[in-house]
């Protein structure tokens, strides 16, 4: 097994052909300081590819600071990042250092970097042309650190339509690697299984298991369409509800197409239009409730997730119910 990460559990690990590829990228990567884009769909596991290269380089034994761009309000961007000096603005009653400044030394890891506004991306452009930064109501420091940065969206498409600068895309995009999807990589959904059976056995004291045999095959021939973290939640519910010594996949996955079919089969008795309206205000409820988690409850944000307005982004969560 194949292990990049010497920090606590969980790892970036596989034995996919895919896999190896990629790390033989991170290792060649770790060896520089440049800024490094890493590009994957959600759940592929950026944040621990981040940390391998963190943990690979000449600063590992410095802080690694991850940041989710999408959590961070943009009124509040520069004061996150940067700090600020006591009384630069109404609330601020004493000195406050920034992420940059926690990050001193060692990685500033940006994740979701797509979900910064124009003023974000401005001030970020800004201090990556020579690292140096200022503090809201203090004076310039000059900082010592690498910044990684993540995004599951193609971010030269984004500034093509105008979403995303293109001088900060050149910027960031000097080094990259991606991250390949769990369907990808040719026989991990097996070797990861084993690996978070064991994880999770050790994490909630639970007596050893193993796969059953059956479960072998549906595990590699599904599609997972969440990726690594999928199936980790997916293994650890498992884990927890199953009472034998073997794990078995197969019959909770046929309940939940059974489920699904059920679900579709009922569909198909009703009117076009009631089917249709049932199908788009089920996807709307669930599309705009992900995007929400996702930013922390940042409802800006999320509309620039959602490609919205603010406006319309707030009415189409009063529309379906939601809590802002």
């Amino acid at each position: 097994m194949k292990r990049m990460n010497p920090s606590a559990e969980p790892a970036f690990v596989g034995n996919s052909p895919a896999f190896n590829a990629t790390l033989k990228i991170i290792a060649r990567i770790a060896r520089c300081d440049a800024i490094t884009l890493i590009q994957g769909e959600t759940g592929t596991g950026k944040e621990l590819a981040a940390r391998a290269i963190h943990y690979l380089s000449s600063r590992s034994n410095y802080p690694f600071i991850p940041v989710n761009c999408a959590a961070i309000p943009d009124s509040l961007f520069e004061s996150e990042m940067f700090g600020h000096v006591k009384g630069a603005f109404t609330d601020a009653k004493e000195n406050q250092i920034g992420l940059i400044e926690h990050a001193e030394g060692g990685t500033l890891f940006l994740d979701e970097i797509e979900c910064l506004s124009a003023k974000g991306q401005a001030t970020l452009l800004r201090f990556l042309q020579d690292q140096i930064y200022r503090p809201v109501g203090g004076k310039d420091q000059v900082a010592d650190l690498r910044v990684l940065v993540a995004t599951n969206r193609d971010l030269l498409e984004m500034t093509r339509s105008g979403d995303f600068r293109i001088d900060l895309y050149y910027r960031l995009a000097l080094l990259k690697v991606t991250i390949p999807s769990l369907r990808e990589r040719t026989g991990d959904p097996e070797f990861l299984a084993n690996h978070f059976i064991k994880l999770g056995c050790k994490r909630f004291g639970i007596n050893p298991k193993s796969l059953h045999p059956a479960t072998i095959e549906w595990l590699n021939s599904y599609d997972w369409p969440g990726n690594v973290r999928e199936l980790e939640n997916f293994i650890y519910s498992k884990i927890l509800l199953s009472e034998d010594d073997n794990i078995v996949l197969v019959d909770a996955m046929e309940q939940h197409k059974a489920e699904n079919e059920c679900t579709t089969a009922s569909l198909f008795e009703l009117t076009y239009e009631s089917a249709k309206r049932q199908l788009v205000s089920q996807f709307e409820q669930q599309y705009l409730s992900h995007l929400l988690s996702r930013t922390n409850g940042n409802i800006s944000a999320a509309a620039r997730l959602a490609g919205k307005e603010r406006r319309t982004f707030t009415r189409l969560l009063e529309k379906n119910g939601i809590e802002k």
